[in-house]
């Protein structure tokens, strides 16, 4: 059987590649760049949207035994160069005009002459690829992932995804992102089918998964606020699906229902993060929204006390610590890694805790919790309140310097005009304790993210923080 006889591995545009000319393609590319002097151990930096020529890309670059620094194709000059500063790669691939005015650029719509070269064995403990952490409270750093602790994380994504060759998928995750490339990698890994685009359309989400029978969905939080917003969502066949994941950010409950009450389509919540890309996952079947699920395999779960780092028992909140093959090998810049572990665990920055049964709950990030008068208040928490309101569309909640109180709740929330902001207040009095009451609403034409959903609360107390200091 010929290459192109054999079932497509993914389309684009009107195109489908098979896994044969994926692997021809990047041998020919890695011949190409070993001509231009990159060898093993070298770093390369990758700025790409999602496309075929990206997996081809990353694929070359592990035939060399280099490392793939993943840039964000979003990224301007600063952003850019800082990326560069930081991880010093010898060489670029990209389809991003902005990587080839700092760096020797070879760019991905550049014909590849194909090669039948065979994969080299490559070292487990080398470098394989680097990623970007989020960046919410500065320029992000770089994250280390070996060729082993990938290859770990692509197993336990396999397995707690249920993922086979008989399922299909669409990824319009940024590739430059750990999920996006997870999904991509482990698609290749299951030799299931993929569709990817080359950015997020919910018309066209919605149209590939009634025309392609797409079986597993992928949704960060702004993606699941607009499939819930669709006015016309019923007019979609989504009955192929088993599910669709939520991560990057807790499951926002109200909005998981009324996507499941509308299309009948169950929800996979999963939990992860560039330095640890599978931390936990619900049990596939399971109907739990107000969890992250349980552990996923090969990776140990601790809770200890924010104040004093003892280990907490069954149900006591506390910061969120793992241990697994699939942790990063750590930050760059090297001083970066000074407070990322503790004991030998990976400190996740995240509060949240762990039931007697192994359910584990997340309520908020350890610098994003507010201290009023003493007592902690998780955003999210606030929040879930607020997105329960029919009027309220998308919020997010952050801390203000306040005098007598230490810090002061302030809500940033979209929604209808008929909203106010005494309405909103006394909405999360009835439901929360009263020093978890916003002291303001700020209403805003829309929420700052990442592309991940996660919420920038340092661009809303940049931008709101000093008007609602009355």
């Amino acid at each position: 059987m010929s290459p192109k006889s054999k079932p497509a591995a993914l389309e684009f545009e009107g195109r489908a590649v098979t896994r044969a000319e994926l692997d021809a393609r990047a041998a020919g590319l890695a011949a190409e760049l070993s001509g231009t002097g990159v060898r093993t151990g070298d770093r390369v930096a990758l700025m790409s949207s999602n496309r075929p020529e990206f997996v081809v890309a990353v694929l070359a670059i592990w035939r060399l035994g280099a490392a793939a620094v993943l840039i964000s194709p979003a990224w301007k000059h600063a952003e850019v160069r800082h990326a560069l500063a930081v991880t010093a790669p010898v060489h670029g691939l990209g389809d991003q005009s902005v990587l080839a005015e700092l760096l020797p650029t070879r760019h991905l719509d550049a014909p590849v002459e194909p090669r039948a070269d065979p994969p080299p064995d490559l070292d487990p403990d080398a470098d394989a690829v680097l990623v970007f952490s989020s960046g919410t409270t500065g320029m992000p750093k770089a994250v280390r992932h070996t060729h082993a602790s990938f290859a770990h994380a692509v197993r336990q994504w396999r397995e707690v995804l249920g993922l086979t060759a008989a399922d299909r998928i669409q990824i319009a995750t940024p590739p430059s992102h750990i999920l996006g490339l997870l999904n991509i990698v482990t698609a290749l890994d299951a030799g299931a089918w993929m569709r990817l685009h080359r950015r997020f359309d919910l018309e066209t989400m919605l149209s590939c998964i009634q025309e392609d029978r797409i079986t597993v969905e992928m949704a960060v939080a702004p993606i699941a606020l607009a499939i819930a917003a669709h006015p016309d969502l019923e007019r979609y066949d989504l009955s192929s699906l088993r599910y669709i994941m939520w991560g990057a950010t807790p499951i926002t409950e109200s909005v998981a229902e009324q996507v499941t009450a509308r299309t009948g389509v169950a929800w996979l919540p999963a939990y992860g993060a560039s330095e640890l890309p599978v931390i936990a996952c619900s049990p596939l079947g399971s109907s739990r929204l107000d969890t992250v699920g349980k552990a996923a395999p090969g990776v140990e779960i601790r809770v200890v006390s924010l104040d004093t780092g003892e280990t907490l028992s069954h149900g006591r909140i506390g910061e969120i610590q793992c241990r697994a093959a699939s942790v990063m090998a750590g930050y760059l810049p090297e001083e970066a890694n000074g407070s990322a572990f503790a004991e030998g665990w990976y400190r996740t920055g995240d509060v949240g805790f762990v039931d007697a049964d192994g359910w584990i709950a997340l309520t908020d990030r350890a610098k994003e919790m507010i201290k009023v008068r003493g007592f902690q208040v998780a955003p999210a928490e606030v929040e879930a309140v607020l997105h329960a309101h029919p009027l309220v569309e998308d919020c997010a909640v952050f801390g203000v310097p306040h005098e007598g109180d230490g810090e002061a709740v302030i809500a940033a929330v979209c929604g209808h005009h008929a909203l106010t902001e005494a309405e909103l207040i006394e909405s999360v009095g009835a439901t929360l304790a009263g020093y978890k009451r916003p002291r303001h609403i700020v209403f805003v034409p829309e929420i700052p993210r990442l592309p991940s959903g996660k919420v920038l609360r340092r661009v809303l107390k940049e931008r709101y923080g000093r008007q609602t200091q009355r």
